[in-house]
């Protein structure tokens, strides 16, 4: 019988039986062994791998040196969870039957090979073999240089499964079981009997001092401002064992752990591979975290990635930036020029932005304008760096409108609850402005005069009437007063006219300015005749003494005027037009050269006032002709028109108009 080899000396010979010899050689060597295994450094990682046994499997592989011809396999070791876990279990080369020798130094083998980077430095098993004539089973390990090293060895028949150890000095790249034709190559084996060899419950322990390489990116560590929830992917590679855990950190505390799957399994107290490389040598995932658990600011990411030996790798930390609180409402919001009436449609607003601390700066800002009638700009947003103000904005028409305006930062965030509302003032549309009518005493003028003022957005704001008599070119301006009128955006200009004007005709002109600035002016009543008034000279004393029979004694001066008016057809359909002709005829005052000025109006019923539909002059013998189509009236409609004489400059009278004539229009 042969000892254990290798280098881990004899086995002991004689006064024992063969089963004593081989344990006992076995054992001089697994004691040197595990001197020199103690002598490692003593934090080297490891870890172990169980084959054929414990329900295990094995992950070696069987060769024959003959290719196939005189050795044969058969292995049977993972058992059903219920059974024994070593009832029948058995790894084993066998010589072919009906094959009659082998020649020297040819074998089977199982090998199981280490990770690269690794190395065995511990196996532990149980051996059992039937040998004939020169055939041996050797244990031992594939050396660096790619030799075979036994460091145990038996050469005759023992068919009790005994127990082996055996330490390495050095981490060793293979295992290996052999089945062996111990004789030189010019020497043959006889294989009848056949031989046979068999191993089970092995522990192979392998030394794995590289660190994984682990990496972490995704949303979460893509660089800018985070918020929400984000992916994190995470992944790591190693040489040896393979990736066996993932660990996420985000300021020091876990936010996501990965347990990879890995052959492995629980034997004892301890957790062995069930294969060489019981882990995958990549391995990558990924993770939702949730950023809402973390204050506003930066934070550091870090991803650990650990191995099945039990070796930590940590990538590089890098910062994350989160911010999941919208910034506050805007500061000092102030309208270039104000925030009263304006004529020009251009605004320009200017705030200041909230302290954001560590917190993402400033990054924009969402607005709407409202307004009437509805009106809405929809959400629009302007972006910038501390954004700091809006420049040329414009409103639809005229109208106060509100601007809403708040504030997002660059991570995202922003609170429509926050807006800021600053009002819009537009108004480019004058005023409407029109004379009253005022009583006046016969012949004489009336105390005060009245102008209404209007403006449906800015509102009346201020206002003047003047006066100048008749072919004097300057205006005088009277003491006027604005008053409000009950209707909204209405007032009334009023104004006293001074006592002791000479006879004569006067005319006038009223101002008026809305509060965005705009101003109107007119000399025109509201049915648009024009404001000129007649203060006749005083009457002349009677003459006494007349002729015989001249009745009363005394004659006075008069004058008149009067305004016909005709229209032809009187009944017609929308679309067609009415002729219309008249004549102004005056008793003490001439026509006018050119002809006198003529409107014919209609009357509004709503209004209870008569509106001008069109203007003509007369001829020097005044008479007038004018045609009017009626255009947009549906249904059937009475319209009363009537013809008027107005008040102009040289002509003494105040308007005067026909008597009304009806016409019906059918759509």
């Amino acid at each position: 019988m042969s000892g254990a080899q290798g280098g881990l000396g004899s086995g002991a010979q004689g006064g024992l039986g063969r089963g004593a010899g081989r344990i006992v050689g076995l054992g001089v060597a697994l004691a040197l062994a595990l001197l020199l295994l103690a002598a490692r450094e003593a934090n080297a990682a490891k870890y172990s791998v169980a084959q054929c046994g414990w329900h295990v499997g094995i992950d070696a592989g069987w060769a024959d040196s003959t290719s196939g011809v005189k050795f044969r396999p058969d292995s049977y070791c993972a058992t059903s969870p219920s059974a024994d876990p070593f009832d029948g279990i058995h790894m084993k080369s066998f010589t072919r039957e009906g094959q009659t020798s082998v020649w020297g130094t040819r074998f089977a083998r199982w090998r199981w090979e280490a990770p690269p980077g690794t190395g065995i430095t511990r196996v532990s098993g149980t051996w059992w073999h039937v040998l004939h004539d020169g055939m041996q089973q050797r244990i031992g390990v594939g050396t660096p240089s790619g030799s075979f090293s036994p460091f145990a060895t038996a050469g005759e028949t023992d068919t009790t499964p005994r127990d082996f150890v055996a330490g390495f000095a050095s981490p060793m790249p293979a295992l290996e079981d052999r089945l062996l034709c111990a004789k030189v190559d010019t020497k043959w084996c006889s294989l009848e009997p056949g031989s046979w060899s068999a191993l089970r419950a092995l522990t192979i322990t392998i030394e794995d001092d590289t660190a994984p390489a682990p990496g972490v990116g995704g949303e979460l560590a893509a660089g800018g401002w985070r918020r929400g929830n984000q992916t994190v992917q995470f992944w790591g590679s190693d040489a040896g064992g393979g990736i066996r855990y993932g660990e996420t950190l985000l300021d020091g505390a876990r936010v996501a752990f990965t347990q990879y799957p890995c052959a492995e399994a629980l034997i004892g107290s301890e957790w062995r591979g069930t294969r060489m490389r019981p882990c995958e040598p990549s391995a990558s995932g990924s993770a939702t975290v949730a950023t809402t658990a973390f204050s506003d600011g930066p934070h550091t990411l870090g991803h650990c990635a650990t191995d099945f030996a039990g070796n930590v790798a940590c990538a590089p930390p890098s910062t994350v930036l989160i911010d999941n609180n919208p910034p506050a409402h805007v500061r000092e919001a102030t309208l270039a020029g104000g925030d009263d009436w304006r004529r020009v449609n251009d605004f320009d607003l200017s705030w200041s932005n909230p302290d954001q601390g560590p917190a993402s700066p400033i990054g924009g800002a969402s607005w709407r304008i409202v307004g009437p009638a509805g009106y809405d700009s929809g959400v629009r947003f302007t972006a910038g760096r501390n954004l700091g103000a809006l420049s040329d904005l414009r409103v639809p028409g005229p109208g106060a409108y509100a601007l809403q305006i708040w504030l997002r930062d660059e991570a995202g965030n922003e609170a429509p609850s926050t807006a800021v509302s600053v009002p819009l003032r537009f108004d480019d549309v004058p005023p409407g402005v029109a004379f009253g009518v005022d009583p006046a005493p016969e012949g004489g003028l009336p105390e005060a005069i009245h102008a209404d003022v209007a403006d449906a957005h800015s509102g009346p704001a201020s206002g003047a009437i003047y006066y100048r008599r008749l072919g004097a070119a300057q205006w005088i301006e009277l003491p006027t007063k604005l008053e409000a009128a009950e209707a909204a955006g209405t007032a009334h200009l009023a104004a006293s006219l001074p006592g002791g004007l000479e006879p004569g005709i006067y005319v006038f002109r009223a101002d008026a300015v809305d509060a965005a600035g705009n101003t109107a002016t007119t000399t025109r009543r509201a049915d648009g005749t024009e404001m000129a008034l007649r203060k006749a000279p005083p009457a002349p004393a009677a003459k006494v003494g007349g002729k015989a029979g001249s009745g009363s004694g005394r004659t006075r001066d008069f004058t008149w005027l009067r305004v016909v008016l005709h229209a032809i057809p009187r009944t017609l359909r929308t679309g067609e037009s009415v002729r219309l002709s008249g004549r102004v005829r005056s008793h003490g005052v001439p026509l006018p050269r050119r002809g006198k000025l003529v409107a014919i109006q209609y009357f509004e019923s709503a209004a209870r006032r008569w509106r001008p539909v069109l203007l003509t002059r007369t001829d020097r013998h005044g008479r007038f002709h004018a045609r009017y189509r009626f255009r947009y009236v549906s249904g059937t409609a009475r319209i009363h028109l009537r013809a008027a004489a107005l008040a102009e400059e040289r002509w003494p009278f105040a308007t005067r108009a026909s008597r009304p004539v009806t016409v019906r229009v059918t759509g």
